[in-house]
């Protein structure tokens, strides 16, 4: 199966590994000339440098071919577009795009795209799944005033190591959902310590972006 893959951040990084994993054809369109550096020193030969919209780049990567088209790149009016030339211009039978804002999701739907993930929607039905009632109330209601979902790596140094959560004095406005341990996820609870390079995400206010970097460091946090 050829499968093309618009963005080359770490969504479509790791998609494209586990796939080539599974010896599927995969291609990588990338844009930016850092990440597809990265991509060829680690994966090899599979990607390629230009703009997923520009209708000459996906005739370069033999979109006519492709047997799926994924679109996860970091702006939904560009994986809506990438989708709809897909389906239009080269006839591709499966189109995935990544949705970045959960709003857009119906809009997608109704102009075709076969499937559409949101990042923001599974981050928050684990929570929904993980967290009380009132927790969830006071996290909806800060996701429609606005919130941000941040990821950051705990340092080797970092005063947290071997802490648990619930002595961090973590803020309200501020939700730990996941944590990434040698590559398998953790769902969290106030017991839980942290450990050297685990990927920690959250979900926290737009005005408190860096508290995991705060956090990591060692900082006083107010509750």
């Amino acid at each position: 199966m050829y499968i093309i893959i618009v963005g080359g951040g770490k969504v479509g990084y790791y998609l494209a590994k586990m796939l080539l994993q599974d010896e599927h054809e995969v291609l990588i369109v990338e844009k930016d000339k850092r990440k597809c550096d990265i991509i060829s020193a680690e994966l090899g030969a599979v990607v390629l440098r230009g703009d997923g919209t520009d209708s000459g780049v996906m005739e370069e990567a033999g979109m006519a071919r492709a047997d799926v088209v994924v679109a996860v790149t970091g702006d939904d009016e560009d994986n809506l577009m990438i989708c709809q030339m897909a389906k239009r211009k080269f006839d591709v039978e499966r189109r995935i795009a990544r949705i970045n804002n959960p709003k857009n999701k119906r809009i997608f739907e109704l102009l075709g795209i076969d499937r559409t993930v949101s990042v923001t929607d599974l981050i928050l039905a684990q929570i929904e799944r993980e967290i009380p009632a009132q927790s969830l109330v006071h996290l909806l209601t800060l996701r429609e005033a606005g919130v941000s979902f941040v990821e950051a790596k705990v340092p080797p140094d970092s005063p947290v190591i071997g802490k648990r959560l619930r002595d961090l004095r973590i803020p309200d406005d501020c939700v730990i959902p996941l944590i990434i341990r040698n590559g398998a996820g953790i769902i969290p609870y106030g017991e839980t310590t942290l450990a050297a390079d685990d990927e920690v995400v959250a979900v926290t206010a737009l005005e408190s972006e860096d508290v995991l970097e705060r956090l990591f460091g060692g900082k006083t946090l107010e509750a």
